[in-house]
């Protein structure tokens, strides 16, 4: 992983044009975001009480799951030139600490006339499960 965003023009984005990583969610990724957030729910945070649910064990926020798409828009598709118009998210299946995910964004329509880019976007668990979906449409700013 770099720490440079990629610099793509709105010409330089291709309909179908794919992007994904992974990313392993940790103790310390999941007790940060409650930090940040204020989330401290205990199907989050709680061993005892989240082995008592139908989940088993402690889950993932879904938010934090979601930020990482934040990555996905402004460090690589299209990364420094974009600007989060709009998300949408649909939470499919949890996710539990020490899983690994994968992130995933398809260009799936460019507007010339207001320069916004709409992604796909979807984060997958193992098994290939999704775990959220959704659409971004993100403005490609000029500078």
């Amino acid at each position: 992983m770099t720490d440079l965003p990629s610099i793509l023009t709105f010409n330089e984005i291709k309909i179908g044009q794919k992007i994904t990583f992974e990313e392993l969610i940790s103790e310390k990724s999941v007790d940060t975001f409650a930090q940040i957030s204020g989330d401290f729910n205990p199907l989050h945070m709680d061993d005892k009480y989240a082995a008592l649910t139908n989940f088993g064990k402690r889950i993932c926020h879904g938010m934090l799951l979601s930020s990482f798409f934040s990555r996905l828009v402004g460090m690589y598709l299209p990364g420094k030139n974009s600007l989060y118009f709009s998300q949408t998210l649909n939470f499919r299946s949890p996710c539990f600490i020490g899983d690994k995910i994968t992130v995933e964004g398809i260009v799936l329509d460019k507007s010339e006339s207001t320069k916004i880019v709409t992604i796909s976007t979807k984060i997958f668990g193992k098994d290939k499960t999704c775990l959220i979906d959704g659409e971004a449409k993100v403005i490609l700013r000029e500078n």
